[in-house]
């Protein structure tokens, strides 16, 4: 009986690879979604202040694009990516602005080969298991949203996609990122739950928990 094949079969580039490796170290990955620009800029750099160096800013935030380009230009130490990426349009203006990744709720295979032609990373969203093994083939895929099935369905999908790097999104808090990295999430993405009201304090509360 042959061994199941690992679900990451497409070759990646080693720019891709490293992204990946930044994305595991960190094990957290915030979305910093703001109503403007400037609110979502002040999050970022009370994110980075108390060490956390990977997060995403979403195509939904207003001036998005000069953010995106600042902080890849100017804060070489952290790994900056634009999530909400649902069109090829989106994703080539993240990348000239310097996106190092790229992150987009659901399945857009219109822009892989926006993603491919810069070597950088695309993080696709998905739900069910087909879904998600061709996202994983990729790299990295993001379970969205991840309350749905919560971390019992995490479990599930691991036993058939083994190895898979799965990014969990959607209802992942505070309280419960250890949970989900426990149960082998590859990364956890949370969002207003870490950024809303004392960002600092957030901070130290999931760092508590992580350790």
């Amino acid at each position: 009986m042959s061994a199941t094949p690992s679900p990451r079969a497409t070759s990646l580039s080693q720019a891709v690879t490293r992204t990946i490796d930044r994305l595991r170290l960190a094990r957290i990955t915030p979305t910093v979604r703001a109503a403007d620009a400037d609110t979502a800029d002040e999050l970022a750099h009370t994110l980075l202040a108390n060490g956390i160096t990977t997060f995403e800013f979403t195509a939904t935030t207003p001036g998005w694009e000069k953010l995106v380009e600042t902080w890849s230009r100017e804060t070489p130490q952290a790994t900056v990516g634009l999530g909400t990426v649902t069109s090829p349009d989106i994703a080539q203006r993240a990348l000239e602005a310097g996106a190092h990744f790229l992150v987009s709720p659901f399945q857009v295979p219109e822009v892989r080969p926006v993603a491919d032609a810069a070597n950088r990373l695309l993080v696709e969203g998905g739900l069910t298991p087909s879904e998600l093994r061709v996202a994983a083939q990729r790299g990295v895929a993001k379970l969205f949203p991840a309350h749905i099935g919560g971390i019992a369905y995490l479990k599930s999908l691991l036993s058939v996609l083994p190895g898979a790097h799965i990014m969990a999104t959607g209802g992942v808090t505070l309280d419960n990122a250890g949970e989900w990295l426990t149960a082998g999430a590859f990364t956890v993405s949370i969002g207003s739950d870490l950024t809303k009201g004392d960002v600092e304090a957030n901070v130290r509360r999931l760092r508590a928990q992580l350790d």
